[in-house]
């Protein structure tokens, strides 16, 4: 189950997550999360090519739906260890209001209310092979740089919120790796 949501984010509903993405998909809340090492690296994702919506392409750390009733802070943890088999920790929201609706090429529509967080990997890596086909450790200027110039490889929600985000995520470096 997923939380149908209005323009604003607020809840207005649930639905089965299996009805909330298709060709006329209904707004509903989602997160994504950049997580950040004990180096200052980024991790950047590819998508698994099984998955339904944007197989194949580059984007932040994880991202998901939280459960009916689960925190955000809970979901993002779930799905940390879901997707990649970490542990994080210091988990931060500093885009509580992006938003974002995107259609695939197979014609799926993503339509989600989507807050943006931070957190800082705590241990190894194990991703799922069925969520994640490959992990890369950049920088905030080096994944500026490449979504950039070739956008169509990266999902458009990274490409949505990474300038808004891009700041924040310097800030964390700094604070966290200084």
């Amino acid at each position: 189950m997923v939380v149908l949501v209005d323009e604003h984010g607020a809840p207005t509903g649930e639905a089965p997550k299996r009805t909330v993405h298709g060709r006329s998909t209904p707004r509903h809340l989602a997160f994504s999360c950049h997580l950040i090492d004990r180096r200052g690296r980024l991790l950047v994702t590819r998508r698994a090519l099984a998955k339904r919506t944007w197989p194949g392409v580059w984007t932040n750390a994880l991202c998901g739906h939280p459960i009916p009733g689960e925190s955000m802070e809970d979901a993002v943890r779930r799905r940390a260890w879901f997707e990649l088999g970490v542990e994080i920790a210091d988990i931060t929201c500093v885009l509580p209001d992006f938003g974002y609706t995107a259609r695939d090429a197979s014609g799926i529509q993503e339509n989600e209310h989507c807050p943006v967080f931070i957190a800082e990997v705590m241990s190894p890596l194990i991703p799922h092979p069925d969520e994640v086909s490959e992990v890369e450790w950049t920088t905030v200027d080096g994944l500026t740089a490449a979504a950039s110039a070739a956008p169509w490889a990266f999902s458009p929600w990274l490409v949505g919120h990474l300038p808004a985000l891009a700041p924040h995520l310097a800030e964390a470096v700094a604070r966290r790796h200084a």
